[in-house]
């Protein structure tokens, strides 16, 4: 639990930071996916963005966790 709470809870931070930072200079409505314009509302285009931060952040999270353990916390 403690591990999960270690990868979570920074890339939960760094997420909302890169939503911000992104949203910042992109506006919602003029996204492109596909080529088409997108038909979701701003608040879902928003909240996908957050979800999407934070799994990026969480996955370089766990592979900094993954990376940092050592010979003796792999094989006890």
């Amino acid at each position: 639990m403690k591990t999960a709470i270690l990868i979570l809870w920074p890339s939960f931070i760094v997420g909302g930071i890169g939503e911000v930072v992104f949203f910042t200079a992109f506006d919602p409505r003029e996204l492109y996916l596909f080529g088409e314009v997108t038909s979701l509302s701003r608040l879902a285009v928003y909240s996908i963005g957050f979800f999407l931060c934070w799994a990026f952040a969480a996955a370089s999270s766990a592979l900094t966790v993954f990376l940092a353990r050592t010979a003796k916390g792999v094989d006890p």
